[in-house]
């Protein structure tokens, strides 16, 4: 089974990035492995809305999503984590999910869609946030949704905790760790029929 994670925080150590090293460990403690892209340490530009992809389906410009791409396609299992800011996901996620734009012009335009392996591709969506408010989990979750959507993911478990904003606070909750941990090891469960 191929697994990857995009740690979408721009803080390195932070409580995005506990919470996603947890999953991961709950993961590997089940004999996977997983990929894991530090999106703020790549360089990813914007998606310039040029046009480029609407007859290929591949994106024209030439930088870091070109490794992504390649590891969305033969994924089975994906994580996407990210801090909510402004009731969004954080823009080194964005960025990523925008570059998608190709992956769109593949489904719906060019009416290809990525192949789904015996494993059928599911994905994860972990979110932290220092607001209590949960406005900023459902926009941040249809955003997410669209893209697993768009990259032929057709269920995803959503994992948020709220109300967490310094550094390292994740730790002092009573079950994240915990669930993360959880969270991790159901994604890559294969139900017997």
């Amino acid at each position: 089974m191929k697994i990857i994670a995009f740690n979408g925080s721009p803080r390195s150590g932070g409580n995005t990035e506990l919470l996603l090293k947890e999953t991961i460990k709950g993961i590997e403690d089940t004999g996977q492995s997983v990929h894991t892209f530090n999106l703020n340490a790549m360089s990813i530009r914007p998606c310039q809305d040029c046009g480029g992809c609407d007859e290929t389906g591949k994106c024209i410009v030439s930088d870091d999503m070109e490794l992504i791409y390649e590891a969305i396609r033969g994924a089975d299992r994906i994580i996407l984590a990210s801090p909510i800011f402004f009731f969004s996901l954080s823009a080194q996620t964005k960025a990523v999910i925008d570059r998608c734009q190709s992956f769109w012009c593949e489904k719906y335009l060019l009416k290809k869609t990525i192949p789904s392996d015996i494993h059928k591709r599911k994905g994860l969506l972990l979110l932290v946030g220092g607001m209590k408010k949960e406005i900023g989990v459902q926009c941040a979750e249809a955003c997410a949704k669209a893209f697993f959507r768009t990259i032929s993911v057709p269920e995803h478990n959503t994992l948020y905790f709220l109300g967490i904003d310094k550094k390292g606070e994740i730790l002092q909750h009573p079950t994240a760790l915990k669930d993360a941990y959880e969270a991790g090891r159901k994604l890559v469960e294969l139900k017997v029929k």
